[in-house]
């Protein structure tokens, strides 16, 4: 079935300005959205999802009950929830494979989902703002047009992207929302950040940079963070790219330069630092081992050895 607004088969539009002109309604539940105040996640409690990737989860997860992600500039932030049973899933688009990236998010809360016959499948779409090279607008109707394909009834809820996270500030337009997080035991859905990104923050964005499809990161049954094996080539300009200015890095690797949170350079060089210093991945997956994480007692991640 086909994507839906207000209980009927929305319209697939050319251009993200004529969705929101055809509903209206979208702008009210934007502006409750992006007027709030960010709250900062407890690591303890929140699991970050990175670019590329999903998280899912249940009410009764007692090792996660915040889900989110944050630093979307162009990206988007998905939050595809079940009403019946409260399954939550949380995943952080770029412009790449989408497509098979709405796919997999379907899937994973249709496998928790087997069997309940109340409540219905409900989508919360957050990111994006009008930058120049127009690829918010782009993400935003690629992901449109995706969970339209979807065999299962998806009731658009929230759709506050690109126009409707854009604000200007001295001529030049920023998202308002960088980040969201979710209370997967009452689906509340809230302006975020979140100072911790692990486990393992750096692997993962190597990860991300790798060009990877979008993967499941955390296993709600295990409640465990898996990691599968990847691999990742030397980077001949490494050392080249790290003599570079600040100014040279977010012109070169960032498609936002000018409104990227304050970290993003130091981020960028913790990544090229690991590219540099770990030219093999072996190490990292003994074996062909996965890296298994488990929050422990404490509320921190620590590393399963099998």
């Amino acid at each position: 079935m086909p994507l839906l607004v207000n209980g009927s088969r929305a319209v697939l539009p050319c251009d993200t300005v004529d969705f929101l002109n055809t509903y209206p309604h979208f702008q009210e539940s934007a502006k409750a959205l992006t007027g709030q105040t960010v709250r900062t996640v407890d690591p303890k409690v929140g699991f970050y999802v990175h670019q590329r990737e999903f998280a899912v989860t249940v009410p009764a997860d007692d090792s996660v009950s915040i889900l989110g992600s944050d630093d979307a500039t162009t990206c988007h932030l998905a939050v595809l929830r079940h009403t019946g049973n409260g399954v939550t899933c949380v995943a952080h688009f770029d412009e790449l494979n989408i497509m098979m990236a709405v796919s997999s998010m379907v899937n994973a809360v249709k496998g928790f989902s087997a069997g309940c016959t109340d409540g219905c499948l409900e989508l919360h779409l957050i990111g994006g703002f009008c930058d120049d090279r127009r690829m918010s607008k782009k993400i935003s109707l690629q992901i449109l047009e995706a969970f339209g394909k979807q065999q299962e009834d998806v009731h658009l809820k929230t759709f506050c992207v690109t126009e409707l996270n854009d604000v200007v500030k001295n001529g030049i337009h920023w998202p308002i929302i960088y980040g969201i997080g979710v209370d997967v035991k009452t689906g509340e859905i809230f302006n975020a950040s979140f100072p911790d990104r692990g486990p393992d923050e750096v692997l993962r964005s190597v990860r991300t940079s790798e060009g990877r499809l979008m993967e499941k990161i955390y296993d709600s049954e295990s409640r465990q963070v898996q990691i599968e094996p990847f691999c990742w080539y030397p980077y001949r300009h490494v050392e080249e790219l790290l003599a570079q200015s600040d100014e040279v890095l977010l012109q070169c690797l960032s498609t936002s330069p000018l409104v990227e949170p304050p970290h993003f350079i130091s981020h960028i060089k913790k990544m090229l630092m690991f590219l540099r210093d770990h030219p093999c991945p072996s190490v990292f997956f003994p074996e062909g081992k996965p890296r298994v994480y488990k929050r422990n007692s404490e509320g921190l991640w620590d590393r399963v050895y099998s």
